[in-house]
Formats: C-alpha cells, structure tokens, sequence
C-alpha cells in the first residue's frame, strides 16, 4: 500500500466522489453562518444542516466536502495524549433525498480498498444492531463475511440529537495490527486500544424522532458521511499518532527545532510540544476565518489556544516570539488545500505577533502574583486557591482563569472554580440584563422557518428602482397568513424584487409596494434563509392577497445616499492598507444613508498625520471620477484579479467583482455607485479601539457630510453670537476674555 499524504488524501477523496457525480463544495469558514447553536464548526455536516432540514435547497443532491474542524471540549486532554487535537478535517460525501445505503456503502469500500489500496482483510465493518438491510449490503452484496461485519447498540450506531431525522449507521474500521494492541485475550473490533481504528462513518438518516422515543420513515432519506483526514492518514502512512502524519510531523519537527528538544523521549516534553504544534494549527486557521482574540466567545477560545500555546513554547524554553513563525509553516503544509491561509498571512503573523507580545507582558507579573498566592496557600496548609483571587489575577492582571488552572494542576493544586464564576457572574450581571434577542419588527422568527423551502426571491435591483411581481408569501408577527389588511404589521415575499435585504453590512432599501388594492409602507428588509427575501413593514391603505400582482418602489434618495457611503468604503478599505499595511483586513461595516461605518484589523491607533493621509487618498479617488464597474465571474477568476474577499463572507461559483478604476477590487454583493465623483467628498469623524486587535472608523460623504458641516456651522454662529463676536473673529474674543478673566483674579498670598 502506497502512503499516501495528508494533501494527497484530500485530493483523492473529492476527486473520487467528484467521478460519481458529486459537487466538491470548498470547506466552510470555521464560524457558523446563520446558526447560534454552534461557537465555531465541529464536524463534517454542520455548516449543511439547511440542507438536511430542508430549509435551504442544496447546490446539488450530491455533495462532497473536505471541511475544517475545531473541537476544545477536551482541551485539557490536549498534548497530555496523541490522540487529541483541536484542528481536524472531516472528509464527508453527502445525499440529499438522493442515493441511500446501497451507493454510500459500495462506494465508502471502492475508494478504500480499490483507491486507496487498503488490505480487505483488515476491515472490518459495523452495523447498527437492527439494521438487517446495511448487514445483507455487506454480507451479500460487498462479500463481507457474516463474522467480520459487527452489530452493535444505539450507543455506537445510531445518529440521533434529540427531536428531528436521525438513523443507524455503519463504521468501517482497519486492524492496524498487533504492534497497536492491548494484547489482551479477544481483543478485536469495538476494543479501546489502538489496533482497530475506525476510518469511515456512513450515516444513513432515515427516521424522523418526534422527541418522544418514536420514530417514523422519512420520505426523502439522506445520507451523512464522515471520516476523519488525518485519522484516515494515520491508518495509510502506518504511524502512531496524528501528531506523526507528514504534515503534523513537518510541523512536530519545527517545534523541536526552535525547542532543541527531541520527540518522544520525555513525556512532560511531549505535552509542551504536541500542545504548541496543535494550538499553532487552529489558531493559523481560526485568523485566517477573520476571528480575532477577545475575551469572549470564539475570540476566547482563539485567545485560550495562543497562550496555551505561548506558554508551553517557554516551558519548551524556546525564546521571544515564535508563534508566526511557526504559522508559515503550517501555512506552507496546507495551503494547497486552503488557499485563504496565503492570502491572509499578513494578517495571520500580525495578529499573532500582537498577541504573542500582549501575553508575554502579561504572564511575568501574573506569573509573580500567582508565586506570590501559592506561597501563602501552601503556608496555610490550602490546596485550593479561592475564586476571588483567581478572579483577581483574571480581571486585574489579565491572567487567563484557564492558565491558573493549568498551572496549578500541574503542581497538584486546585481552584475554587465556583467562586471564579460568582464574581464573573457579578461582574457580567448588568451586561446580561442589557442583552436582549430582538427579532425583525418583533416578529417571532420562528414564522419564517415555516416557509417553503423551494420559494426564492429573485434580486433585481441592481439597475433598476421599481419591478413588478408576485406575492408568494404573506406573514405576521406570528403566522403565515393568505391576506393582510389595513393597518397589518407584515412581512411580504415576491418572486423578484428591486430592494436590497440588509446584507454584507449595507442596511436595507425602503420604499413601497402598491397594487390595485393597496399600499405597504416597507420600512426594512431582511434576507430569509433560503433564497428569501422579506419586505417588513405594515400596509398603509387597502389589503394585500398572495398571488396578488404588485408594483416595487425603492426610495430612491435613500439607495444613492447609501450607495454613496458603501462604494466610500471600498475606497477607505485600500487607502488603509496603503497607509497603515496589508494587513489590514475589514472586520465589519455598516452602510446606511447617513453614515458610514467601518470596523479593520489593525493593532495601534491611528496617528492624526496617518487619518489625514486617508481622508487624502480617498478624496484624491474621489476626484478622479473613478468608473465603478461590475462583473460577474467564477470565484477562481475573481482571485486571478488580486480582488479582496471579506472575512466570514460565504462566497458561491459565481460571485460580483466590484472595480473602482485600478484603485479598488473588492469581491462585493452590494449596491454602488456608478462613479466615484458621485460620492462628492469623505470625511473621517471618529477612530477607535473596539477589541483586541480591531478598529473602527465612523465617516461621512456627501449629504452627510454637509449637514456635518452646517451643524458645525450653526454651533460656531450660537458661540460667537454668546461671545457678541463673529465666527472669523471668536479665538480671538475668547483668548482677550481669557486674559480678563485672569487679569481679574486676586491673586493670593503665599
């Protein structure tokens, strides 16, 4: 059997479900779209779950992935063994109401055996114990012995997570041979050693759980496969570990080289190296996905995993800064598969760096403070330290509670992790009460869900205001309806409509939308999950029926304001990366008619000489009357043009390439303008800090601006009209009132 690479693996794979009609679809950033469920993508078929739901009508019924993966739950386990890691890829082939059991598991054994050259007689599969049509697919039709193929409970062999579809599945695992076992009397399939290592996982959804123990056939049944890359590589290159496959080895071996330490050969060392090569992985790929360190959320976890990673690259006794450099080598091993890593890696070393630098301060005080509370612990006879003062290095020293933790455990110590909590909790208790959920125009968006998946709301309004089309769907607050009537609050679906849904950070058209029968004032408009467009807002005069023919008018001052504001922003974003480098990244915007505001990826505040020297490039474009062109291309063909792609922006085949002159190219759904004079003028009026590592800028254009200015104006007027001076001669007047006023003062005796 040839060994195979991990890049080789990958390839293979697609390709191979590519050959029977399959969709290879790039893998999916690594945070969630559209899915509050989850802080960052743990397996193979998350990001599709529309699709199985069937909320959202997938590309194609056959679909094939290589998809990036974190898991922390067990992050404590993390380099203790080499079994555990944070970054894994799932290669997954999926079906869609398409082909079932037969196809999935006839091909899953093709590729292994045929494609990969697996020896037949060290698989072994697994069934689910009732599952007596995947056993006679194995046993009659693949030729699998009835002693090879396992059954095995619910525990092992059927997918379920509470109500909904769910189904049995079947596992194929591969004796590794004897070398990985336990040595242990009957040790075989289904063993905790490390000799029979499962490689495939076929999921076939066929039920649907009521949430009550009963289960009814579905009518469109699917099929979920996973296997894990890098277990799969373990398996074809016959090494231990996946810290020893050929990219994670690569990478093992860079540790070791910075650290002057050899793998494997003292288990304390082990831990520090197989922490640092796994921690740099993730946190290379969770940059790269545009999440930035904070101290909340996925921003925590990224923050958790550097300095884990920091911390142990010091016990390694590896000297100043190495993270980056360590990321350009992960980014090297994989960018064949994951082409962003290049194209981010300024950003990636530069958020590394900062962070690496922020931890390095910190951790020698915290490291003193903690000395400090473990020297009176122990004189106290305590192992625990309280909760208030683990809280106290958190919140004073920024001393991360997880570190604590680690540092302790380590010397057989405790904490009070309870106590941590109460005083987080106090701390946190007004910010919790402050958040609320709101949904569009208090709408219960659960209403939403309940829409047909195969209706779609064309966009058309790219070159035009006004369009006529027809109602598919009306809605309340609460219920899909047939009419709304006088006075309704409601949200109305078209088949195509001129107004722009609230996407990419533009806000949304306003307008109106008239029939023979009414009016509907449309005060915003949201982008629906699968394809749908909403138009929220209430009906003015008369009522509205679906399948009724209706006139869509956009407001037109409205959209050109806001046009205005988002092609300003275009500009902005590569007048920064001029001025302050390129590793400037947009982390967010907001484009409304009359403002605009912009959040970037940069480590420091800007000088006044670095926001003057913006707000001049930016007009200087502005001046030269830039053409604005659009084209629609492939995404491979939008790279080739050097177009920039936003963080967290999920991006199909086809996509928008926005030109502004030479100056600007920017992947981009919005709306613009059609040259760029028409912005007329930009202003920067604010920039500050907003997280670890990001920025945010508010500007104006335009008609913003000039109101901007006359609300200076009037302000001036009012204060030279109190000074009884003119504008023109107010700093003079307050610099003589100023003299009188000091002039007036006794002075007092010493």
């Amino acid at each position: 059997m040839k060994k195979y690479g991990v890049n080789e693996l990958r390839r293979m794979f697609l390709e191979f479900f590519e050959s029977k009609g399959h969709l290879a679809m790039k893998s999916f950033s690594l945070v969630p779209h559209n899915d509050n469920s989850l802080l960052l993508i743990n397996s193979g078929m998350a990001p599709l779950k529309p699709y199985f739901t069937g909320q959202e009508i997938p590309p194609r019924k056959r679909v094939t992935t290589c998809q990036k993966c974190i898991r922390t739950g067990d992050i404590e386990n993390i380099g203790k063994t080499a079994r555990h890691g944070t970054f894994f890829e799932m290669l997954g082939n999926f079906s869609f109401g398409d082909y079932f059991k037969d196809e999935a598991i006839a091909w899953s054994w093709e590729f292994l055996t045929e494609v990969i050259g697996l020896d037949p007689e060290r698989l072994y599969p697994s069934v689910y114990l009732d599952d007596d049509e995947a056993f006679d697919i194995w046993n009659k039709k693949i030729g699998i012995p009835a002693e090879k193929i396992f059954r095995f409970g619910k525990e092992d062999n059927f997918w379920e997570h509470g109500a909904g579809p769910c189904g049995p599945c079947s596992e194929i695992y591969y004796d590794r041979g004897e070398k990985y076992g336990c040595g242990k009397p009957g040790c075989t399939v289904g063993c905790d050693c490390d000799r029979f290592i499962e490689v495939w996982n076929n999921v076939f959804t066929q039920f649907d759980n009521d949430g009550h123990g009963h289960y009814t056939e579905l009518e469109h049944k699917n099929i979920d496969t996973g296997m894990g890359l890098e277990r799969l590589a373990v398996v074809v290159q016959d090494v231990d570990s996946l810290f020893t496959v050929d990219t994670n080895k690569a990478l093992l071996d860079r540790v070791c080289e910075l650290a002057h330490a050899e793998y494997q050969k003292d288990h304390e060392t082990d831990v520090s190296l197989r922490i640092v090569t796994d921690h740099i992985k993730s946190c290379t790929f969770m940059i790269s996905d545009g999440i930035m360190p904070s101290n909340e959320g996925r921003g925590y976890v990224l923050r958790r995993l550097l300095r884990r990673a920091a911390r142990h690259g010091r016990k390694l006794g590896i000297e100043g800064r190495f993270l980056a450099g360590l990321s350009e080598t992960v980014i090297a091993l994989s960018r064949d598969g994951y082409p962003e890593l290049e194209e981010k890696k300024a950003m990636i070393f530069k958020v590394l760096t900062e962070e690496e630098d922020k931890f390095n301060k910190t951790i020698d005080q915290g490291l003193s403070i903690l000395a400090d509370m473990e020297e009176k612990m122990t004189a106290g006879g305590e192992k625990t330290l309280s909760g208030e003062d683990a809280f106290k290095l958190y919140d004073t020293y920024g001393f991360p509670f997880d570190l604590t933790k680690e540092i302790l455990e380590e010397k057989n110590l405790s904490i009070d992790e309870e106590g941590f909590k109460k005083a987080m909790d106090e701390q946190r208790s007004k910010a919790r009460a402050a958040r609320k959920t709101t949904n569009y125009m208090g709408a219960d968006v659960t209403v939403y869900q309940s829409i047909d998946a195969a209706i779609t709301t064309e966009f058309v309004g790219y070159d035009r205001l006004t369009h006529d089309s027809e109602i598919t769907v009306l809605t309340t607050e609460e219920e899909l309806v047939e009419a709304l009537t006088d006075g309704q609050n409601g949200t109305v679906i078209v088949k195509e409509t001129p107004f722009y849904a609230t996407m990419g950070g533009q806000q949304a058209d306003i307008g109106y939308i008239t029939s023979e029968k009414g009016s509907f004032k449309v005060l915003d408009t949201i982008k629906l999950q699968g394809g749908k467009v909403g138009h929220v807002g209430v009906v003015e005069s008369g009522m509205f029926q679906v399948g009724d023919r209706v006139t869509l008018k956009v407001d037109a001052d409205n959209r050109q304001l806001t046009c205005k504001n988002h092609s300003a922003t275009h500009l902005l974003h590569k007048a920064l990366r001029q001025v302050l480098g390129t590793h400037v990244e947009q982390a967010g915007s907001l484009v409304t008619a009359d403002r605009l505001r912009f959040d970037f990826t940069h480590f420091s505040a800007m000088t006044p000489e670095e926001i003057a020297q913006v707000e001049e490039i930016v007009n200087k474009e502005i001046r030269e009357d830039l053409a604005v062109r659009t084209d629609i291309m492939g995404i491979e063909e939008a790279k080739k043009t050097g177009a920039m792609a936003l963080f967290g922006e999920k991006y199909g085949e086809t996509v928008r390439v926005v030109r502004m002159g030479d100056f600007s190219t920017e992947l981009c759904g919005g709306t613009h303008v059609a040259n760029t004079g028409a912005i007329a003028s930009f202003k920067i009026i604010s920039e500050a800090g907003i997280a670890a590592g990001v920025r945010r800028i508010e500007a104006l254009t335009s008609q913003g601006l000039m109101n901007y200015y006359k609300e200076l104006e009037d302000e001036l007027h009012s204060a030279a009209k109190a000074a009884k001076t003119t504008p023109a001669a107010l700093t003079s007047r307050i610099e003589t009132l100023l003299d009188e006023i000091k002039r007036s003062t006794p002075r007092t005796r010493s």
